[in-house]
């Protein structure tokens, strides 16, 4: 219990305090003038219950595993002479915050064998019990001496949070799911060189019959060797596009039924174009200190989504169709070379892929040589 009056804070502590123990009140920057609102910045009151104040420390870094970045929101917690549970039972021992760069730091520390771990404390319970909750953990048990070196975390959540969807609109999607319609981004936007078109239909397809969706040139002759397949609500059309050049799909209307027997309302024809070589830049990124052994992949994100992903097998790499934009580059050691991130898991002690972020972004012209060194 705090209480303040004039230059006087007072600390009531309530709860039995264990012997011979080293306690810290973190006051962080909690305490002002009453003129300037100037803060006493960092300010740590440190007691014992014995005749030793407890003086050995420990550092460390937080590093978001999946991102390479780090989150200031998270918390490190010691637990003592602890088992694999107690993180899931029982309040830790000592607590840090997280700074700025994710680096944290444990003063007034007795010697002996603690578990680390760090955590973003959804429910303020300061335990794990949420796959969804950002964790990790050290490999071993960290013993504490004066010359105790430091200890990198990478943390994880296990599982996404699902994203909830507001109850108002769910009346007015199943209304709109009794008419079957479709979107494609080949009508607004060229379509790319490097992919597939693709077709997003409104609802889940039951059956579609592909040839009564035909691509054809500006004459409505059919482009021979495309191929058309169905994958839960899309259509896919595959096809080595030419550059620049003019196309017609023709959908007729009884190409596809959906789950509840709906078809298309008419036969429609889409006219869309596709892109030019000149429409993408020219990537080419040569990486010093890079180590193959754990399996690297070239990330390339926009706010914090993976848009391009691809193994690198050698120094230099190149890409001479890229799409245009500015990026942020991260390198992934993909151990199980599944060509994706995977987080960690804390019941199996299995440690999260780790990912390092390129401190400086690239920023890709169209009908540009673009070229960087990553130096690791």
């Amino acid at each position: 219990e705090i209480t303040t009056k004039l230059k006087t804070v007072t600390v009531k502590l309530k709860d039995t305090l264990l012997a011979n123990t080293t306690y810290a009140i973190n006051f962080g920057s909690a305490i002002k003038d009453v003129n300037e609102g100037n803060p006493l910045k960092g300010f740590t009151y440190v007691f014992s219950t014995g005749n030793v104040i407890d003086s050995l420390r420990l550092t460390g870094k937080v590093i978001l595993a999946e991102t390479g970045k780090v989150d200031s929101t998270l918390m490190v917690m010691l637990y003592r002479n602890a088992n694999d549970s107690s993180v899931q039972q029982k309040r830790p021992t000592y607590i840090a915050t997280v700074n700025g760069d994710g680096s944290f730091i444990f003063n007034n520390l007795p010697p002996g064998n603690f578990n680390v771990y760090a955590l973003n404390d959804g429910d303020g319970g300061k335990t794990y019990n949420s796959k969804t909750e950002i964790f990790a953990f050290a490999d071993s048990i960290i013993n504490i001496t004066e010359n105790t070196a430091a200890v990198s975390l990478y943390a994880y959540a296990e599982e996404k949070k699902e994203k909830t969807q507001a109850a108002t609109t769910v009346k007015a999607k199943t209304a709109a799911q009794k008419k079957l319609k479709y979107t494609t981004k080949a009508v607004s936007e060229r379509q790319d060189l490097r992919y597939d078109l693709e077709l997003e239909f409104s609802n889940e397809l039951k059956k579609f019959d592909s040839t009564r969706i035909v691509l054809t040139d500006t004459n409505y002759i059919p482009i021979i060797n495309t191929v058309v397949k169905s994958d839960s609500n899309k259509i896919i059309i595959k096809n080595k596009w030419v550059e620049g050049a003019d196309y017609r799909l023709i959908i007729f209307k009884d190409a596809v039924v959906d789950k509840i027997d709906s078809a298309l309302a008419k036969t429609d024809t889409l006219r869309f174009k596709t892109k030019t070589t000149t429409d993408y830049g020219n990537v080419v990124i040569r990486f010093s200190n890079i180590d193959f052994t754990k399996h690297p992949v070239l990330q390339f994100t926009q706010d914090d989504n993976v848009k391009e992903s691809y193994p690198i097998t050698g120094k230099e790499w190149r890409n001479k169709l890229f799409t245009p934009g500015e990026y942020e580059i991260r390198i992934l050691y993909d151990a199980n070379k599944n060509g994706k991130w995977d987080p960690g898991d804390y019941a199996k002690k299995i440690q999260p892929e780790k990912v390092i972020a390129i401190p400086k972004k690239i920023a890709v012209k169209e009908n540009w040589d673009n070229e960087s060194e990553i130096i690791l």
